[in-house]
């Protein structure tokens, strides 16, 4: 596919960014942690580990705290014995949940179309 054109006017800053949120998107557990987000406002630790099936606790720790990071969430430490710790979206959160809105709505309207290819091509490959 090779890199994008280059447009003098394009600030360095803007592409960076969009590189590292496509990369941080992709992975497929910060996806399913926004999506759990989105579904339910706030939810504890051991919560959002069920929601997110298949998941370690080491990578839903890493997953978060990356989120964090880069504003997408909220991590809310209750005083109480023992301490709970809640996460939400932020607005910025929100935001990108929204943008990607579009490639699950993509998705479900071409699931079959994709299916079929996918058949297609797997039968040629055999044939």
């Amino acid at each position: 596919m090779g890199a994008p054109p280059y447009h003098p006017e394009l600030d360095p800053r803007v592409e960076a960014l969009v590189t590292e949120v496509i990369g941080r998107v992709a992975d497929k557990w910060t996806m399913i942690v926004l999506e759990a987000l989105t579904q339910h406002a706030v939810l504890r630790f051991s919560e959002l580990a069920k929601e997110v099936t298949g998941i370690s606790q080491k990578m839903l720790t890493q997953t978060v705290r990356a989120m964090e990071r880069d504003g997408l969430v909220i991590r809310t430490v209750r005083p109480v014995i023992p301490p709970h710790v809640d996460y939400r979206l932020t607005d910025l959160g929100h935001s990108l949940s929204e943008a990607f809105c579009g490639v699950w709505l993509w998705a479900e309207a071409n699931v079959d179309r994709i299916e079929q290819a996918r058949q297609d091509f797997d039968t040629r490959k055999i044939g």
